[in-house]
């Protein structure tokens, strides 16, 4: 494992501060706020430390977000055990930063069962050999990143991601609002189960909402173009390796009133729909001070 992906799974891990609450650490990944896939990973992290004695497996959760954190203060996680159930637990997790709430989750786990089984085709991409990963892309054009944020964006990163075509984020050019991608960890991870759906919900608001732009010739790389994430949505549905490539087939439907809608298929190498992600998000260009 390397040391940016130990660095995250540890993050990921809030310690307990008493019943049914934690402190959390954030980190700088060189975005205008704290990065939401982060505060998804730890909530989940958290809800999981809370769940009875059993095989329990997290099979959704689902997240507002509500005010944008900051990477300098810490994070509590207040845990509400909604249910406890034979077969299912809820659990409700607050995230709170200076006092004031910036993320809410509703997670639900299951006991492993047999059931009817049906899936949606694995598109059929090249890939994951002899694609560019997005750091090998940033180091490309690493003169082009504002010098604050330069070593972040194009230092070792825990989560290797390869996306196929993809935008010049710099100067982007319309496309359909269609995205695909591989990604996996940095090294090898535990058989601990947890670890690789947290590892999950932390990835997959990357590269989500920025689709959306396709179609209008925009990127977050642009100075006037504000995006945020609303809410989150993940299922998982069959068991996965974040060590193992995964790909991410990602396609928004439909942009309005100053948000995207975007939606999230994950399979594995053998074809199976691992998850599925849903999610929307503020897509809003705005007026940039002339002076600025």
């Amino acid at each position: 494992m390397s040391e940016v992906l130990q660095d995250l799974v540890t993050l990921l891990k809030p310690s307990p501060l008493g019943e049914n609450s934690f402190r959390g650490e954030t980190q700088d990944l060189g975005f205008r706020a704290l990065f939401g896939g982060q505060v998804m990973g730890q909530s989940l992290a958290a809800a999981m430390q809370t769940l009875p004695e059993g095989d329990w497996q997290a099979h959704s959760f689902h997240v507002y977000f509500m005010l944008a954190g900051t990477v300098t203060d810490h994070l509590e996680f207040e845990i509400d055990p909604l249910r406890n159930g034979r077969s299912f637990c809820t659990r409700q997790v607050k995230a709170i930063q200076n006092g004031r709430a910036i993320l809410t989750m509703i997670c639900s786990f299951q006991q492993p069962e047999e059931g009817f089984e049906h899936q949606a085709p694995m598109p059929e991409v090249k890939g994951p050999d002899g694609i560019a990963s997005q750091v090998e892309l940033a180091r490309m054009f690493r003169d082009y990143f504002p010098e604050k944020v330069r070593d972040i964006y194009t230092a070792d990163k825990p989560i290797e991601m390869r996306v196929i075509d993809p935008v010049n984020i710099f100067a982007p050019t319309k496309k359909d609002p269609v995205k695909y991608l591989w990604l996996r960890a940095d090294g090898q991870l535990p058989d601990d189960y947890d670890v690789h759906c947290m590892l999950l919900a932390y990835a997959t608001d990357f590269n989500l909402l920025p689709t959306s732009l396709h179609p209008h010739a925009k990127s977050y790389g642009q100075k006037d173009m504000q995006l945020a994430s609303l809410d989150h949505s993940v299922w998982f549905h069959r068991p996965f390796r974040m060590d193992e490539w995964l790909l991410y087939a990602i396609d928004s439907p439909n942009a309005g009133g100053g948000r995207g809608f975007c939606r999230g298929q994950v399979f594995n190498q053998k074809g199976e729909l691992v998850a599925s992600v849903a999610q929307e998000g503020l897509i809003r260009q705005i007026q940039l001070d002339k002076k600025s």
